[in-house]
């Protein structure tokens, strides 16, 4: 039935989709500490980024730029810069996202945003479009999640690290900023915490 109602989805976006995939994209999601040792494809990795692109983001702007670490040598170039706490689990993950943004996003605009040729100028204060690239970059973050989970991937996001070593090691170029970094892989239930209490809905939100 649920297979039924996921393919009739398909063709109706005003359906809900199968609680089968809000179960896997939300409610039984859970946040991964520890990962098994079966491999993430190069494939899987661009069918990700190819799914995050889709997300809205304000005038298209797309600020996010990735580094997918993976191999044993870049893990030594990110590892020292974590913080303790995260250095051990991201040494066993998979994949290790680092999700940036690019202060000079603008100068992609006539490419991303053609039907306003001049919306590479509304941005003309580079304190201004640090502050769209944050937030929208973080957009993007979000959607990676829900994309690694549709694909049938667990994530672990993190903050911990040094936010200028990672600038210097692995965005050397250009104006892109660190904003935060997320494991990817299979997750295993190893240092799995019970699952902490959410607001309910009158305590953080309103009906106006």
């Amino acid at each position: 039935m649920e297979a039924a109602l996921a393919y009739d989805n398909a063709n109706d976006r005003s359906l809900p989709v199968a609680d089968q995939v809000i179960a896997q994209l939300f409610t039984e999601a859970r946040t991964r500490n520890a990962w098994s040792d079966r491999k993430v494809s190069e494939e899987t990795l661009k069918q990700l980024y190819d799914l995050m692109k889709f997300g809205p983001t304000a005038v298209n702007m797309t600020p996010a730029r990735l580094i997918f670490v993976q191999s044993d040598e870049a893990k030594d170039r990110l590892i020292p810069l974590m913080g303790e706490g995260n250095q051990a689990k991201t040494r066993q993950a998979p994949v290790t996202i680092i999700i940036g943004y690019d202060v000079d996003f603008h100068e992609t605009l006539p490419q991303l945003f053609p039907h306003a040729p001049d919306a590479k100028n509304w941005f003309p204060s580079e304190e201004g479009r640090k502050e769209a690239a944050f937030r929208n970059s973080s957009l993007q973050g979000g959607y990676l999640t829900i994309a690694a989970r549709a694909l049938g991937l667990d994530v672990g996001p993190m903050s911990g690290f040094d936010a200028e070593g990672v600038k210097k090691e692995f965005f050397p170029e250009g104006n892109i900023e660190p904003n935060y970094i997320m494991n990817i892989g299979y997750g295993t239930d190893e240092n799995l915490f019970p699952r902490s209490p959410r607001l309910d809905f009158d305590q953080a939100a309103q009906i106006l």
